[in-house]
């Protein structure tokens, strides 16, 4: 239980702070942070703004850990540590937040510059607004303002903001948790707003493991006129694609946690052969998107691609190269009756007046990182999902409505002895 006296107070100063939090999102918004195989120079410039405001407002007790990285101008990618001391000091509540963005894209399909956040409708855009700017600002705010109302929480305060998520997490929280320096405990209570729906309803707990391949087919070009001088690499690719689509019979477990429950498999990017219509292809390139339920070791299903090609380089003479591009075993989930969950949920029932369902998503976030490690983190936003799009926006309104989330969550004592959620059912066929 929370004291309703004190944490009412703490609503009351995070509505109040609304337009400073709008001020801070157009500010952020305007310092591109792109990894460098984005084209940018990391997140250097804007940590740097973010530690001066940080201590402005008084969250002073800031920790910056370094991750090395000689392809940006400054040297290093660097990583916030913010800590306000509670009564108990063996336990942490968390959220972990990432400074980094993604490219615009295409100009022409924004209303605006993306870099010149705007506000319209109640909403705020630009690019990273919402990834990850919206909650970036709501945690701060809610740390803020216990800090300002001279509150002490009953468990220690800790955000954290990272660099590095949107392309691999080796400089961000990868680098945090293998250093020496790592802030984490296995009993803090940690959130991670990477992912959520319109009304905020689920708590991510688990992921699904990411497989995605590259199939080079090699056979022989020739004139379209005389195929029996060749070999079609476009025509074996083809039944390749479909005979892939075996994989779902393969591997057919259903679990309920997920939407959809089922493993995926499907094609995607087609690259470009030969320009003209009259040749026949000697060389075919296709990717596909595999998104597999975290029961079966990925090793197995690329054993079973591998058959599968075999079966085509037989039938039409070709060779098949299969490549991972990425390459992900999603770790255990975090169980549903962990103490961070049931927090998380006191707080959306507090906050949004409903208590979400538990789920698992297609993958991945960077709490996979802290699932990996052994810590068990939750993930959960209230956003508009248009993260990656053009004219990318939050609602204020869920700026500020997730702020009090947080600042309930700080405000929690020890939920250890909360009481079991129900655990999800196991795979079933």
């Amino acid at each position: 239980m929370i004291d309703q006296s004190s944490f009412q107070r703490i609503i009351r100063r995070i509505q109040m702070y609304e337009q400073e939090m709008i001020r801070l999102q157009i500010q952020l918004c305007a310092i591109p942070a792109l990894a460098p195989e984005n084209g940018g120079d990391g997140e250097y410039r804007k940590a740097s703004f973010l530690n001066a405001y940080l201590r402005e407002a008084g969250l002073c007790n800031i920790q910056e850990i370094n991750a090395p990285d000689d392809r940006v101008s400054a040297g290093v990618r660097p990583n916030l540590i913010v800590r306000i001391q509670g009564i108990n000091t063996e336990k942490t509540a968390w959220v972990l937040t990432h400074m980094d963005i993604v490219p615009p894209g295409e100009s022409s399909l924004w209303h605006e510059d993306p870099y010149r956040g705007y506000i319209s409708e109640g909403r705020l855009f630009g690019r990273g607004m919402e990834d990850n700017q919206q909650d970036l600002v709501a945690s701060l705010f809610a740390a803020r303002a216990i800090l300002d109302e001279g509150i002490v929480p009953e468990n220690s305060i800790g955000l954290s903001f990272v660099s590095d998520e949107e392309t691999s997490s080796r400089k961000g929280l990868g680098y945090l948790l293998a250093d020496e320096a790592n802030p984490f405990r296995k009993t803090d209570l940690i959130i991670v707003p990477d992912a959520g729906n319109q009304d905020g309803s689920f708590i991510e707990i688990a992921e699904k493991s990411m497989l995605w391949l590259r199939f080079k087919t090699t056979g022989r070009q020739c004139h379209g006129s005389k195929p029996s001088l060749g070999k079609n690499a476009f025509l074996a690719a083809s039944h390749l694609v479909v005979k892939l689509q075996g994989l779902h019979e393969v591997f057919n477990l259903l679990d309920p946690l997920f939407d959809p429950p089922e493993s995926t498999f499907q094609p995607t990017r087609k690259d470009a052969n030969i320009p003209n219509i009259n040749t026949i292809p000697g060389e075919d390139i296709f990717f596909s998107d595999c998104r597999v339920l975290p029961c079966y070791p990925l090793e197995k299903v690329l054993e079973t691609v591998r058959r599968i090609a075999d079966e085509i380089e037989r039938r039409f003479g070709v060779t098949v190269e299969i490549a991972p591009v990425e390459k992900i075993q999603a770790p255990p989930p975090t169980p549903s009756d962990a103490p961070v969950v049931g927090a998380l949920q006191d707080a959306l029932q507090e906050i949004y007046g409903f208590r979400p369902r538990l789920a698992g998503i297609g993958g991945g976030t960077v709490a996979a990182c802290f699932r990996k490690a052994g810590y068990p983190a939750a993930v959960w936003s209230r956003l508009q999902e248009t993260a990656h799009q053009p004219n990318e926006n939050c609602l204020i309104a869920n700026m500020v409505g997730n702020a009090k989330v947080y600042a309930h969550l700080f405000m929690q004592g020890d939920a250890s002895a909360r009481p079991s959620a129900k655990k999800s059912e196991p795979a079933v066929k």
